[in-house]
């Protein structure tokens, strides 16, 4: 099986249609990680107009999407990529935590869920920023 797919990647567009899909799937998975550790549900929150979250969730979806792809431009496979790409997440969501924890004014989840966009939008470019900086480190 493990051929097969080799065999596959081989197709550019085939290639294309397997990193997209894996990228997509990962950043379905991710999404609902960092759902599960915030104080307020992302989706609601945007579907109630709250443009905090949308900023904050944005650039979570940016920074995924960054990390994977540089995971891909430096790794031969898709299991090579998603294996990266996956600890690139998990780097990212460290980040978050830390500065959830590193903020002891005011609780940020909270800030973001009040629809403080002061706060979203600076979530949204640390999200940003560190995909950058996570995504170099990946090999």
């Amino acid at each position: 099986m493990e051929h097969e797919v080799d065999k596959l990647l081989t197709n550019e567009f085939a290639a294309s249609l397997v990193y997209v899909s894996v990228t997509v799937l990962s950043l379905i998975v991710f999404l609902s990680v960092f759902e599960l550790v915030t104080k307020y549900r992302c989706w609601s929150e945007i579907k109630k107009g709250n443009v905090s979250v949308a900023m904050a969730t944005s650039g979570k979806i940016f920074g995924i999407c960054n990390i994977f792809r540089f995971s891909i431009e430096a790794n031969d496979s898709v299991y090579q990529s998603l294996i990266w790409g996956a600890f690139g997440f998990i780097i990212l969501l460290a980040a978050y935590f830390l500065f959830e924890f590193l903020t002891p004014v005011f609780r940020i989840d909270d800030e973001i869920q009040n629809d403080n966009r002061a706060v979203g939008m600076i979530a949204m470019v640390i999200s940003i920023s560190l995909s950058y900086v996570i995504g170099a480190t990946v090999i």
